[in-house]
């Protein structure tokens, strides 16, 4: 057989699926759109790497404050002071930043023609939307300032980003290197990245594989579309002199003209999506239409892929079928499904991951393509197993209701088209399965304790002056929602200017506020007091001798400290160690405010910790009103008991984000492949509908004939999943768990998306069993 002999038979076919009437144009436009959908994901997929390559870009060239400002440059007319003014609103994250130029020639923010003055206040679309909105009225009194224009596309890392840029004066006295700095240029530092940790290299890899599978089987379902009927087209050819591998090349030359046209429709798609995607929002993560640029190389692989996959599906598809004039062959009893070979399957997947099982994180990066190949081939036995247990459990079910019978009897015919169908869904959630417990596995590894009492304090505000801790005490004490205000002015205390040898912390509060951090006998506004027991060797005593002349805030190096003189007095009484609202002990020394005088105090930072009621609405966000109203550079902080790293973080949004488009993905294939197999069909449900079947009870049946296989297949998905969730956990050297609710959970949601969309399909079903259905051409 030429290669002439196969563009000729696969030409016919393109030809018989393109000009093939109304009945023809239906077939190929519903495998188009169910191809076009996967098209599209893939195509949007392949912009990945588009994506994040175009954030960072614009992450970066916007950088200005970095914990690599190790060094701050002098005052020049080419520098720009900037402050850090980053904050929250109802849990979304705010960018914000405070500038004042110090010359004609300070560097302009991307997105910005110059640099705002003070009082002035560009916003990013998004958020001149959220502060004109009701939704934003807490919100505008922490950003009083008039809005004079908005930040173009060039300073904004997403579409709907919430950020702003506002004019400021007297930021000189602040500048610290790290919320307040002084910068000649905008842009990050020239630095190596630090790569994945191989466990975190694993999810990825997981997750992208775990994400694609199912478009791909969807892919491969879509093709073939109209099964039954093309069987009767095939069986005509073979009337006509076609011989069988002729016709199996037709065959796969109708659905090459379907994947094509889905291509077209794919493409389409994606060009849709891609400018709905500058509207969307998931997951606090939004792009700009323009980032939306697959890879040429990765994008002609799709294009090339696709239609080859279409010709396999169906050859591999036509293999065991006897195609024989007028399909006499198709009604005989088909042969029973062979296990041995769909085994095959996961057990060469499970091969291919041994050899990593027990690795971890200590012996380098996982095989890339072991772990790819192996949980493919993992998935792929999903689809192969499934319809083996369909067509076993079916064909041991028993009488019931006419539906039952009505459901149980089709499934019996065709098991295949049943498992098809559900096989999407099957090889998602078996891939969910798999990644939540390696997630939840791995979870405590990237999840560390912040030390913090949410019994005393729910939020913290760090003030950026040097004023006494009883500054801003009243106003946040008359904030709604406070119960409780402890303040502290901390620093530290040594016995020389510069390089001193000893030194010991410092902290000034009232007498309420320093009960929470040590234990006091008696105190009264003047009292200072010394820990001296303390569980570790410490200096004090030696610091506290009556009459010793210490300094406030030392100098060490080249840098400059206030170093305020100060002279030990009589009377300093003891204080007891206690755990404090961070867990922590304080040792050192502590004053009341009426025992310092205002230069020492000077030399202070000033902590606030803020006990709340939770039950009054919004009780966030009015501290930070209040915190930007005591001090506009103050740094607010929300509690919490347990800290994520940020990579595993993004990892896991990224996860959540791909799940929410598969997800669309297969509601909206199931429901195409719904559609097609009720028009498939129209003409036997009319029979009934004419013979006195009660459309209820045909309702019922395509609903039990959803149901039946969807349970087959979440429970094949959860042994799978489970599987090889184990197999990821012994390779990540993470003791095997079951998340049993996060199982039961992922179970849920592939069953809620198959009812939903088999609730969908009645309308159309009801549509479609009317008597006039029996008209033929």
């Amino acid at each position: 057989m030429n290669a002439r002999q196969w563009g000729h038979d696969l030409a016919l076919g393109v030809r018989f699926a393109l000009t093939g009437g109304r009945e023809g144009w239906t077939r190929a436009l519903l495998t188009a759109v169910g191809v076009g959908l996967g098209v599209a994901l893939l195509l949007l997929t392949t912009a990945v790497p588009s994506v994040l390559s175009a954030r960072h870009a614009r992450e970066d060239a916007r950088t200005d404050i970095t914990w690599m400002n190790t060094t701050v440059p002098a005052r020049s007319a080419g520098t720009l002071l900037v402050a850090d003014l980053d904050t929250e609103f109802r849990g979304q994250e705010i960018r914000g930043r405070a500038m004042q130029a110090e010359g004609p020639d300070a560097p302009v923010p991307p997105g910005l023609d110059a640099v705002p003055a003070a009082g002035e206040m560009f916003v990013s679309p998004a958020l001149q939307k959220l502060l004109a909105s009701d939704a934003g009225k807490l919100l505008r009194e922490r950003l009083p300032d008039q809005v004079t224009g908005t930040i173009a596309e060039e300073g904004l890392v997403g579409s709907k980003e919430l950020t702003f840029v506002r004019g400021a004066e007297g930021l000189a006295a602040h500048v610290d290197g790290s919320r307040v700095t002084r910068i000649d240029h905008f842009g990050a530092p020239d630095s190596a990245s630090e790569g994945l940790d191989p466990v975190l290299l694993l999810l990825v890899l997981v997750v992208f594989v775990v994400l694609l599978m199912p478009v791909a089987v969807f892919i491969a379902t879509a093709v073939r579309f109209g099964g039954e009927r093309r069987d009767r087209r095939l069986a005509a050819l073979r009337l006509v002199g076609s011989d069988s591998p002729m016709t199996r090349r037709i065959a796969a030359g109708e659905a090459l003209a379907g994947s094509v046209l889905g291509l077209v429709f794919g493409t389409v798609f994606f060009l849709l999506g891609r400018q709905l995607a500058g509207q969307a929002v998931i997951y606090d993560i939004s792009v700009f239409p323009s980032y939306l640029n697959p890879s040429p190389v990765l994008a002609l692989l799709v294009a090339v892929a696709v239609p080859a996959a279409a010709v396999l599906v169906t050859l591999l598809a036509l293999r065991g079928v006897v195609i024989e004039p007028l399909g006499v062959i198709r009604t005989a009893r088909p042969a029973r499904r062979r296990l041995w070979w769909r085994l095959l399957l996961p057990l060469a997947g499970l091969a291919l991951l041994y050899p990593m099982v027990g690795q971890g994180r200590d012996n380098g990066d996982f095989n890339q393509y072991l772990v790819v190949g192996g949980v493919v081939l993992l998935l792929v036995g999903v689809t192969a197993l499934l319809p083996w247990i369909v067509e076993r459990f079916v064909a041991r079910l028993g009488a019931g209701p006419v539906a039952w019978q009505l459901a149980v009897r089709r499934i019996q015919v065709n098991s295949g088209t049943a498992a098809r169908m559900v096989n999407g869904v099957a090889v998602a959630v078996a891939g969910a399965i798999a990644l939540q417990m390696l997630f939840a596995g791995v979870d405590n590894d990237y999840t560390r304790s912040t030390g913090q009492d949410l019994t005393r304090a729910q939020m913290q505000v760090s003030l950026s002056d040097g004023a006494p801790a009883a500054v801003g005490a009243a106003e946040f004490t008359a904030t709604e929602g406070v119960e409780k205000v402890y303040g502290y002015a901390e620093g530290s205390i040594s016995d020389r200017r510069a390089d001193p040898e000893n030194s010991e912390q410092v902290t000034v509060g009232d007498c309420a506020s320093l009960r929470e951090v040590v234990r006091l006998d008696s105190c009264a506004d003047g009292d200072i007091f010394a820990v001296y027991d303390t569980s570790w060797d410490s200096g004090i005593k030696q610091l506290a001798e009556p009459g010793r002349r210490l300094y406030f805030d030392p100098s060490y190096g080249d840098s400059a400290g206030a170093r305020v003189a100060w002279t030990v007095p009589e009377g300093i009484k003891e204080a007891g160690e206690r755990v404090g609202p961070t867990r922590n002990t304080t040792s050192g020394f502590l004053f009341t405010p009426g025992a310092l005088h205002g230069k020492a105090l000077a030399s202070l930072r000033t902590e606030v910790y803020l006990q709340l009621d939770q039950t009054v609405p919004d009780v966030q966000e009015r501290v930070r009103n209040t915190a930007a109203a005591v001090d506009p550079l103050a740094d607010v902080s929300v509690w919490s008991s347990t800290e994520q790293n940020e990579k595993f973080t993004a990892i896991r949004t990224g996860l959540f984000v791909g799940a929410a488009c598969v997800l669309a993905l297969i509601g909206v294939s199931l429901l195409v492949t719904q559609l097609e197999q009720l028009r498939e069909r129209r003409k036997l449900l009319s029979s009934l509908v004419a013979f006195g079947t009660r459309r209820r009870t045909l309702g019922l049946s395509v609903l039990w004939q959803t149901a039946v296989p969807i349970a087959v297949g979440l429970l094949l998905s959860a042994v799978v999943g489970l599987t090889l969730g184990a197999v990821l956990l012994k390779m990540a050297g993470t003791p095997v768990a079951v998340d049993w609710p996060s199982l039961l959970a992922m179970t849920g949601v592939g069953a809620a998306v198959v009812l939903a969309v088999t609730l969908l399909s009645l309308p159309p079903l009801l549509k479609l069993v009317r008597p006039d259905g029996l008209r033929t051409e």
